[in-house]
Order: C-alpha cells, then structure tokens, then sequence
C-alpha cells in the first residue's frame, strides 16, 4: 500500500486544510428563496504544489443533492493563491488572492479574475470567497454577481474536521 505523501513545500502553510470538513450552511440570493443545506469539503494532496478541492452539498430537511464544485488551490507566491473551480451546472472560476497566516489560523480572500459557463449555464459575472480556518472549524461566505444582480451575500457554512 502507497502512503499519503509529504506536502509540498509550497503548500505547506496550506496544510491544515487538509482533510475533510462537514457541517451546515445557509443560502440566499435576490433571485431564489433561501435554503439550509449540510456540507463536505475535502482537500487532498498528491505531494504536488496544489490542493486539490471537492465540495458536495444536500438540502437540510430533504437530504436531496443541491451542488457540487472542484478544483485546485494553487499558491503562485508565499502569500498569493490561485483557485480554479468546476460546476456540474456548467460554469468554471478563476480567481486569484491572498493566503494570511496569524496566530489563530489561516484567512483566504479570494475574487474572480474570470468566471464562465457553457452555453447552457446561467450567466455569472464574479465571485468572492473568503475562507476562515480557526483550529478545527473552516467557515466561508461566498459573493457573486449573477443573473443581472450586483455582487451579493450568497453562501455562508461554517465546517468541522472531521479526518
């Protein structure tokens, strides 16, 4: 059996990313009503200079799927990310930030450079991530401007550790 190799050095800030988060969130938007939802997120490694991201959510009272995203977490600089996404419904990110590291843990801020879909996708014009890790608990808010509406509150969940 192959072990888990060791992180890469220009991921090793990242390190306490790595594993996997459940817990809950909840969602708005001024074009749909708001709805609760349970969560995983996984980050892995393969030893390379990147994260790889999967992220599945079910709705809160009916368990049915509601969405799914991956990608990878890619450091360019000591305090700079890049994050490249896929959704199921068509649409692909690219957004670029800063990675801080402080005595409590790590912030991720992260804004679109460039967000587009499919033909069939709705239209999203930009998107903001902003990640929080304080010891075991990952919290987020997502932004985006979509469908004609400004940059918005979407998303926000708060996740535990739980490998």
């Amino acid at each position: 059996m192959i072990g888990q190799p060791d992180l890469h050095t220009l991921v090793a800030h990242l390190g306490p990313l790595v594993g996997t988060w459940r817990g809950a969130g909840s969602g708005s938007y001024p074009t749909i009503e708001s709805f609760s939802y349970v969560e995983e997120v996984t980050f892995g490694h393969v030893g390379k200079p990147f994260l790889a991201y999967g992220q599945k959510t079910r709705h809160a009272e009916t368990s049915l799927p509601l969405h799914a995203e991956s990608g990878y977490l890619r450091p360019v600089a000591a305090n700079r990310l890049e994050f490249v996404l896929a959704h199921p419904t068509g649409i692909l990110e690219s957004l670029t930030g800063t990675v801080e590291t402080n005595s409590r843990g790590l912030v991720l801020d992260l804004h679109s450079t460039s967000v587009t879909g499919t033909a069939t996708s709705v239209s999203v014009t930009a998107v903001v991530r902003r990640f929080e890790l304080v010891a075991d608990v990952l919290s987020y808010k997502v932004a985006m401007a979509a469908v004609g509406e400004p940059l918005t509150h979407h998303l926000a969940g708060t996740l535990h550790k739980s490998t």
